[in-house]
């Protein structure tokens, strides 16, 4: 696929790049995997990571080691630089859900008062494939960013959006440890109970009312960092008790 004096790893980045800033991949969206991305271009494994670090370098995408490749909110000339919270612990985890009860609370009672019916139909159709691939047993985390992104968007205050993209989808709690702590039935359970606050939210969103959206939002997420809490605490002591019976 290159042309002559331009490298493979460089034409998969203009291929791939061109569709992430055009918007034919949106933010949250999870990217086609790395066998799929070969077969697409004709490009060897290799090419593609290449690729794909160049374009997390660029800010493009994010990686989640055991998740997948996923887009972020393009770069519009923001001087604003946030870190993704993709490493560190359950002490990291915990403050940027202090963060986004604080920020996202905000974002849902400006998004209830400001949003149009088409921002109103992105977050629907990312609550829908959220319950999609909940039904499916699948991978939840793109809808779930898509959902929340679609509200900081949605407030009409580009900061917002601005936060939520650099941030990337990591700031959904299960992409990082949680997901060792849990088994499939309680992740399920987890799930459920996300799924049902989230429809809070949006049903808040939708009738405009900005304090009701507000206090939906906050109810999730300080519910989402009690639970990661919990699920830590529940993971640890039962690792004691593997230990002791060893």
């Amino acid at each position: 696929m290159a042309r002559p004096g331009k490298g493979l790893a460089h034409e998969l980045v203009e291929a791939l790049g061109g569709r992430l800033r055009g918007g034919v991949i949106k933010p949250g969206d999870k990217l086609p995997t790395e066998s799929e991305i070969m077969q697409a271009f004709g490009v060897s494994r290799g090419v593609v990571r290449e690729a794909l670090s160049r374009l997390g370098a660029a800010g493009l995408v994010q990686t989640l080691h055991g998740v997948g490749t996923f887009a972020l909110e393009p770069d519009r000339g923001s001087p604003l630089r946030l870190e993704s919270p993709s490493g560190g612990g359950l002490a990291d985890m915990l403050d940027v859900l202090e963060l986004r009860a604080s920020l996202e609370s905000d974002a849902a009672g400006l998004a209830a008062t400001r949003r149009s019916d088409a921002q109103l139909r992105e977050m629907r159709t990312a609550l829908d494939d959220f319950e999609r691939h909940l039904a499916a047993v699948g991978e939840t985390v793109a809808p779930d960013f898509r959902f929340h992104l679609a509200i900081a968007l949605a407030t009409g205050n580009r900061y917002y959006g601005d936060v939520m993209g650099q941030l990337g989808v990591a700031v959904i709690p299960r992409t990082r440890v949680a997901s060792a702590w849990l088994d499939v039935e309680q992740r399920g359970r987890h799930l459920q109970k996300v799924n049902l606050e989230h429809l809070d939210i949006y049903a808040a969103i939708e009738r405009r009312d900005a304090e009701a959206a507000r206090a939906a939002m906050r109810v999730h997420l300080v519910n989402s960092r009690e639970r990661q809490r919990l699920a830590h605490a529940e993971a640890v002591a039962g690792q004691r008790g593997a230990d002791r019976s060893a």
